[in-house]
């Protein structure tokens, strides 16, 4: 009799172990999404050094790393983690993936211990490659600095030519930051985590098949409002 009980009392111990882990998970996801949305308005919020608008409306996705490079990361070997979202078929802003930023040798042009990056995803190729195991800044897409100011002329060479654009910031200051060499991964665990059953980047980003989750609704609802407006002041 002893023995059951104790071997009840054993289970329950694991269950409510497995269970406070899922929930510090899902929590550390929320977490991750909430901090991108706050990076991409804070950026947005500088007129001087913000997003054009138009790219908003052009570009195929957007991934957003909060607090890159911080000095456990530096040490390891492992950067960021951040989200990836794309457009559907309507030019709207569809569900979240999870993604990894890391590896390559970054040369930090202003110093910080901590960057906020943001990659705008311009063309085929780069949502190509960012849908990739393991995709390659600079080799497998081209990337370079991204136009600034709300009211740039986004409708350059640049934006044609790179496949990705990159924003970054540092600690309330603008940084430039070497990216060649640094590769994205997509992070399929935490995308099951999120979800609750198994789904990739490629499943979310492309087929659109995962529901949108309550805890990224106001990221997604931000990068709508943010396409939307060159496209009311154009009439374009």
């Amino acid at each position: 009799m002893l023995k059951r009980v104790l071997s009840v009392l054993v289970l329950a111990g694991i269950a409510s172990v497995g269970f406070q882990t899922t929930s510090y998970a899902d929590a550390e996801l929320d977490g991750r999404i909430r901090e991108a949305r706050l990076v991409l308005n804070e950026i947005m919020a500088a007129p001087d050094h913000s997003i054009p608008e138009e790219l908003f409306a052009k570009c195929k996705a957007i991934a957003i790393y909060p607090n890159v490079l911080k000095a456990g990361f530096i040490i390891g070997g492992r950067f960021g983690k951040g989200v990836v979202l794309s457009k559907d078929a309507n030019g709207k802003w569809g569900p979240v993936a999870f993604s990894t930023i890391g590896g390559g040798s970054w040369g930090l042009q202003i110093g910080g211990s901590a960057t906020d990056l943001i990659l705008v995803i311009m063309n085929e190729r780069g949502m190509d490659g960012l849908l990739s195991s393991n995709f390659k800044l600079g080799a497998d897409a081209a990337v370079a600095a991204g136009p600034i100011g709300r009211t740039a002329d986004a409708s350059t060479d640049l934006t044609l030519k790179a496949g990705v654009l990159a924003y970054s910031r540092s600690r309330g200051l603008f940084a430039g930051i070497a990216l060649d060499g640094a590769v994205l991964t997509e992070d399929n665990n935490s995308n099951t985590i999120y979800y609750g059953k198994p789904m990739t980047s490629r499943e979310i980003l492309i087929s659109q098949s995962a529901q949108i989750q309550p805890s990224s609704k106001e990221l997604i609802d931000t990068l709508n409002d943010y396409s939307a407006r060159w496209p009311q002041r154009t009439g374009k």
